[in-house]
């Protein structure tokens, strides 16, 4: 199993952290991790990405033209990678702030519409562990228990009191993303 994945959104959404907590699960796991981010100047507010790959074998290089799943957390991100994403390939996006939604035919499409709902629920803090919940739904390559360990890992100890909220987040990431396109 090897999973090439890009987060892709705006600084301040919490990618870099999805995938550093995606990442730190994988290696709680015992899995080969790779963990690149990618990100301007500005930070808070810029473009921001970050390519994970998680594997059961050696991963040769963290560089990546094409991906297994794209997560899409803004319109400049759905414009830059949509198409990268491999024939086969799952895309997951939050509808927030997209006004082109993803157009491809022979991709798997989940929309999970996390924004709205981390503001329904009060998690506005844990919006991207909604997210990363809706992913592991679809594509379980690290299991929850595994999540929690790494939330563990890459939390400051300060912050391990918001570690029921981010699990709580998963789950409910997990029960409402939605299909949009699957191949069948």
């Amino acid at each position: 199993m090897t999973e090439e994945i890009i987060i892709a959104g705006f600084g301040g959404q919490g990618v870099l952290s999805m995938g550093k907590i995606l990442a730190y699960s994988g290696i709680m796991q015992n899995k080969e991790v790779s963990w690149m981010p990618s990100y301007g100047p500005e930070m808070r507010g810029g473009t921001a990405n970050v390519t994970v790959i998680i594997s059961d074998e050696k991963i040769s290089s963290p560089i990546l033209n094409s991906y297994d799943t794209a997560i899409i957390l803004n319109q400049q991100s759905m414009d830059k990678f949509e198409q990268k994403v491999k024939p086969g390939g799952f895309l997951i996006y939050d509808g927030n702030g997209i006004t082109r939604h993803p157009e491809r035919k022979d991709v798997n499409i989940y929309r999970i519409d996390a924004n709205d709902e981390a503001a329904k629920q009060g998690l506005s803090k844990v919006f991207n562990m909604i997210v990363l919940g809706g992913f592991l739904k679809i594509k379980p390559v690290v299991s929850s228990e595994f999540i929690q360990k790494g939330l563990e890992k890459s939390l400051p100890a300060r912050h391990h009191n918001l570690i029921p909220d981010n699990m709580k987040a998963v789950q409910i990431g997990k029960e409402i993303v939605k299909s949009i396109q699957i191949l069948k």
